[in-house]
């Protein structure tokens, strides 16, 4: 079973939803929709931490600094760290990312590929 790792800005702004407006808010449903998912899953936010609420399952971790590319860092750390990146699902449409993670053998889902995947859960 495959464990997914979510660029979880990158899937939030892959929607003109307005989440702008209210990205803590946008974070929090994010997380609660995939909790549909099966198998493990951890969301990686770029921003402020926050404390976030039911997670459940759902591993949710925001960037260890701040900065352009901050979380897609943070991402591509764990791909490079895991003992068998072959099980990891990268969602991303950062091309730059996508090609970080797939030299060290994760799969990639686009965001919006898997927004759709999480609407039809």
């Amino acid at each position: 079973m495959k464990r997914w790792v979510v660029d979880g800005m990158n899937v939030i702004g892959s929607r003109p939803t307005g989440w702008w407006h209210d990205r803590p808010g946008a974070m929090q449903q994010l997380v609660h929709e995939l909790q549909v998912l099966d198998g493990p899953v951890t969301v990686v936010f770029d921003g402020r931490p926050f404390p976030v609420q039911d997670a459940g399952d759902v591993d949710v971790r925001f960037a260890s600094r701040s900065g352009r590319n901050a979380a897609d860092d943070d991402i591509a750390a764990l791909v490079a760290g895991s003992d068998d990146p072959a099980s990891l699902r990268v969602v991303t449409s950062d091309a730059e990312l996508a090609s970080r993670v797939r030299e060290r053998g994760a799969d990639v889902m686009g965001a919006k590929q898997f927004r759709e995947r999480l609407d039809h859960a």
